[in-house]
């Protein structure tokens, strides 16, 4: 179990520290971040990208960062915050590939980073038991345990 916290503390700092610096590029510079034409964006609703590099920046580059301090500090939110950054970012990921028209190799580099940022939230809730099934039918057998007592003849 060790090596998915390290690979999840790794998804969290790499994704976070690449976020964070694109984000900042489309913010300060929203015309032609990193040279990328304001062309690109034209089948989407943004006129810059401002928008866009904010989202980047604050929900995907701070969002990982906060994640990866968060779930030093309390261990039990580990799997769920990698989960759902890896979610996020697999989300992002698609609709800025439809938006653009356009799928590059970074596009797929970062998305298979989600998968596995996923996929490791996934292992750690399976692993510590936290996965809502396990409160689920913990839930049912409490339940019936219950019933079979209250039935004596």
């Amino acid at each position: 179990m060790k090596g998915f916290k390290r690979l999840s503390a790794f998804l969290y700092l790499f994704t976070g520290i690449g976020a964070v610096a694109g984000g900042m590029a489309g913010i300060l510079e929203p015309q032609s971040p990193m040279g990328i034409p304001i062309e690109v964006l034209e089948h989407s609703p943004f006129g810059s990208y401002l928008l866009p590099g904010i989202f980047l920046f604050a929900v995907i580059g701070l969002g990982n960062i906060f994640s990866f301090i968060l779930s030093r500090r309390f261990e039990e939110v580990r799997g769920y915050l990698s989960g759902i950054m890896g979610v996020i970012l697999c989300l992002w990921l698609i609709i800025q590939c439809l938006f653009m028209r356009d799928i590059a190799a970074l596009h797929i580099i970062f998305f298979v980073i989600g998968v596995f940022q996923g996929l490791t939230g996934l292992r750690i809730l399976l692993y510590n038991r936290q996965f809502p099934y396990y409160e689920v039918t913990f839930f049912f057998e409490r339940w019936k345990d219950k019933r079979h007592m209250t039935k004596t003849p």
